[in-house]
């Protein structure tokens, strides 16, 4: 992106930004929204952060891949569990939240509710 030297600081910090959903992108393409990282004085990487929709879509797909399986095969014990997770890190507080993991976990609004419901309750 930035000068050769830059390439230890841009694969460290890559594994964070692919974590995210973000996308690296060279310094001088940067807009006002994207975070501009520096290493030794200069612009070395910057970021463009993801959406927040976009944001839920990867953390489900992310939660697929350490499943090792689609959302919707998992038991419901699995599914609260997942239900939980995505809770704390905010999934509901995104427009469509709850349709959205409804529709990967395969059940309804009513039950991703019910699931949150159970999780306040105990």
């Amino acid at each position: 992106m930035s000068g050769a030297g830059d390439e230890p600081f841009i694969a460290a910090v890559k594994p964070l930004v692919d974590a995210m959903g973000g996308e690296m992108i060279p310094p001088d393409e940067a807009g006002p929204d994207d975070v501009v990282l520096s290493w030794e004085g200069r612009d070395a990487v910057a970021v463009r952060l993801p959406q927040l929709a976009d944001s839920l879509d990867h953390i489900l797909a992310a939660m697929e891949r350490r499943k090792g399986m689609p959302l919707a095969d998992l038991d419901r014990k699995a599914k609260q569990e997942v239900v939980r997770i995505l809770e704390a890190r905010g999934a509901f507080s995104v427009r469509h939240g709850v349709e959205t993991v409804a529709s990967a976990l395969g059940v309804s609004r009513f039950t991703v509710y019910n699931y949150l419901n159970r999780e306040k309750g105990a």
